[in-house]
């Protein structure tokens, strides 16, 4: 079994990472592979609603970040997303990224367990830990909880690694995913109906 963890701050080594690291080191000390992968600095293609996906099974631009996150999702049984915290909300980067993934991949991510985990130096993480849930929320995804919402606090580089009950919340997260994994693990899948769509504005 596998976990793919996004690091979705621009910082491949920072606070977010150090958040990350916590879950992973949990998730393989219960024999559950772990995998990080940052964005890292470069521009990130936002969705442009084209609806290419639909025709050709993937997004219509072949940007490295993409593509290597796709496939390392087409691999992966879970999935945690993190970010730092902008104006209350995940790296727009971030966002840009899991907008084409989610819309383009639904298969790679129907599913599999998926955790977020948001850093901020003092307020809203919990309106981008939502957010972040969101897009689990929309793809059938079981997201996996932990003895808290999974929010570290810290600001200078380094400082997440002084957060307590941050990081015990993080080994929790991890150690949940890897129950939940196991649990799942060769359990039929829901039956799905066909998606309805309603529309509220009629010509």
């Amino acid at each position: 079994m596998k976990v793919l963890l996004i690091n979705g701050s621009p910082r491949a080594e920072g606070n977010t990472h150090i958040a990350l690291s916590e879950v992973a080191k949990a998730l393989e000390s219960n024999g559950v592979e772990a995998e990080i992968v940052s964005i890292g600095t470069k521009a990130v293609q936002g969705c442009i609603a084209c609806g290419r996906c639909r025709e050709m099974g993937r997004c219509v631009f072949h940007d490295e970040l993409y593509d290597k996150v796709r496939e390392r999702l087409a691999g992966a049984d879970g999935l945690v997303v993190g970010s730092p915290v902008y104006y209350a909300g995940p790296n727009g980067s971030l966002c840009a990224l899991l907008d084409r993934l989610f819309y383009s991949s639904a298969d790679l991510l129907r599913y599999k367990p998926a955790a977020a985990v948001a850093v901020c130096r003092r307020g809203g993480a919990s309106a981008a830990f939502d957010r972040l849930n969101k897009y689990f929320t929309i793809a059938q995804m079981p997201v996996v909880s932990s003895q808290y919402w999974n929010i570290l606090y810290g600001a200078r580089a380094g400082e997440t690694a002084q957060d307590a009950e941050g990081l015990q919340t993080m080994r929790t997260l991890g150690r949940n995913m890897a129950w939940m994994l196991k649990s799942l693990s060769g359990q039929p899948l829901p039956e799905r109906e066909p998606a309805v769509k309603t529309n509220f504005i009629r010509e």
